[in-house]
């Protein structure tokens, strides 16, 4: 995670800060379950509205009709399949692992069942994130193998997952005891500082005569949490490889050096040792498709990959298609954005988090969307270095434990709860004015899912037609909604 200033940082002004306090108290509440179907000959409405009146609250169901399209109309096809979906996410940092962890162990089951659940106020997140060592959301900076200064220890004997045992293990276990299907995912922010032409956990490039000792790395942590009772399914070799931060653990490997470490030793000992374990390529900003490009030119090292992962922080969604026309046999994956006070008027970061990543990412192919941290606190933290005022997808206050629902929940909601895993994205009109949409078929049942944002300040009516199935509907200024119907 870098310090954030790409184009979607938005100005601070006296609004904002006058907006604090309401915001502080919104999204108290879980939200209310979903009912199996609508209505029948009808489609069901959830809304979240950028004044905070309805947080996916569930609205009269839509009767179908045979009323001609409005000005702005969204047609969906069905008959046109995209991706298999993984399910949605954000990661669970060190810090959002301390912070759950210390909730009690009423409150703590109800917050995870409600993330990860699809029982009665569950919002069903599929995909979770951890750091393999210290992140810039961690209260110390460390490696699972650190080492005085001068010393190494190539053989891995000092190896060791015991920094994660107080918080990070309890509470992914616990996730996955709510949701056994949870795919769970890692990626390192540096190797040890002694495989390293720094010395130090902050900036450097990983040394190449280091490259089969951190491939052991990795693949011991695969092995350690596998023991664990936790499954990784996937792991990228470094979180943001062109980025080297001044403050926090990171590490710049170039695309050559990650095409040998793939091709030379990772992949191969992954393989070696029997671990389904996925790589994907780059986890780094829309900006450089050509970085992900030039790894996968390398046909050994693309061998071993399944796909390409994504951050939002600088750069066009579009990037994520432009790889995938190129290698449509990768998966794409979302894995990191963050949300944060430089984006807290709900009018323009709901429909913002909404149209980018929710909905844009999945138009460009992705199988898995993820945010950033899970949990951070009233003060944006716990964290040492890096980004001073992200948001997580929840706050929960340190001193009294009470969870706020942030616009990025929401942002999520409005797919996870309805798009199930397995489900596919199927066709459906692009951007229609300022209305943006994604739309699924679940592959249980048929039923099909669409999700609207809206970025206009005015109310917008459109409507929207599926296999001669027609309806209207004004969505609300700034605002998010999803709509369900049966397959007939």
């Amino acid at each position: 995670m870098r310090d954030i200033s790409s184009a979607h940082r938005r100005p601070r002004s006296l609004a904002l800060l006058a907006a604090a306090a309401l915001l502080a108290s919104c999204g108290s509440t879980a939200p209310d379950a979903p009912p199996a179907v609508a209505a029948p000959g009808a489609a069901a409405v959830w809304v979240t509205s950028g004044d905070h009146t309805r947080l996916l609250a569930r609205g009269d169901d839509i009767a179908f009709d045979a009323a001609p399209a409005a000005a702005l109309h969204i047609e969906v096809d069905v008959q046109r399949r995209y991706q298999t979906m993984a399910g949605f996410g954000a990661s669970l940092t060190d810090s959002s692992a301390w912070l759950i962890a210390r909730l009690p162990a009423a409150q703590r089951k109800a917050l995870l069942e409600e993330l990860f659940g699809r029982g009665p106020g569950g919002i069903g997140l599929e995909v979770a994130r951890l750091t393999i060592g210290a992140s810039d959301f961690s209260r110390q900076h460390y490696s699972l193998d650190d080492r005085p200064a001068g010393e190494s220890d190539p053989t891995l004997a000092n190896f060791s997952i015991d920094a994660n045992r107080a918080d990070v293990l309890p509470v992914i276990r616990e996730a996955l005891a709510v949701n056994p299907a949870l795919k769970v995912m890692a990626s390192p922010w540096s190797a040890p500082g002694w495989m390293k032409t720094s010395g130090s956990l902050v900036q450097g490039s990983l040394r190449p005569d280091m490259h089969d000792a951190f491939a052991r790395y990795l693949v011991r942590y695969v092995q350690a949490y596998a023991a664990e009772g936790v499954p990784i399914f996937a792991l990228t070799v470094q979180n943001e490889p062109h980025f080297e931060p001044p403050d926090y653990p990171g590490m710049r490997i170039d695309p050559p050096a990650r095409a040998a470490l793939i091709g030379r030793h990772l992949g191969p000992l992954l393989r070696a040792q029997g671990l389904a374990t996925q790589i994907l390529e780059w986890d780094h900003n829309w900006d450089d498709p050509q970085a992900p490009l030039t790894v996968l030119a390398d046909p050994v090292a693309s061998s071993y990959i399944s796909g390409v992962a994504w951050h939002c922080y600088a750069g066009d969604v579009r990037s994520q298609s432009t790889v995938h026309d190129a290698h449509p046999d990768k998966d794409v994956w979302f894995t990191e954005c963050s949300g944060g006070e430089w984006n807290r008027e709900w009018p323009q970061a709901l429909p913002w988090y909404a149209s980018h990543i929710v909905i844009g990412a999945s138009r460009e192919w992705a199988r898995g969307v993820l945010m950033w941290n899970f949990a951070l606190d009233e003060k944006f933290g716990p964290h040492l270095g890096g980004c001073s005022n992200c948001r997580g997808v929840v706050t929960i206050d340190s001193a009294t434990g009470a969870v706020t629902r942030n616009l990025e929940y929401y942002a999520l909601a409005h797919a996870s709860k309805f798009v199930r895993p397995g489900a596919q994205r199927i066709g459906s009109t692009g951007a229609v004015g300022e209305l943006d949409n994604v739309a699924f078929r679940n592959a249980d049942d048929g039923s099909r899912v669409l999700v609207v944002s809206n970025a206009a300040t005015q109310a917008r009516q459109f409507s929207v037609n599926e296999g001669g199935r027609r309806f209207r509907f004004s969505i609300p200024a700034g605002s998010l909604a999803t709509f369900t119907w049966p397959e007939r």
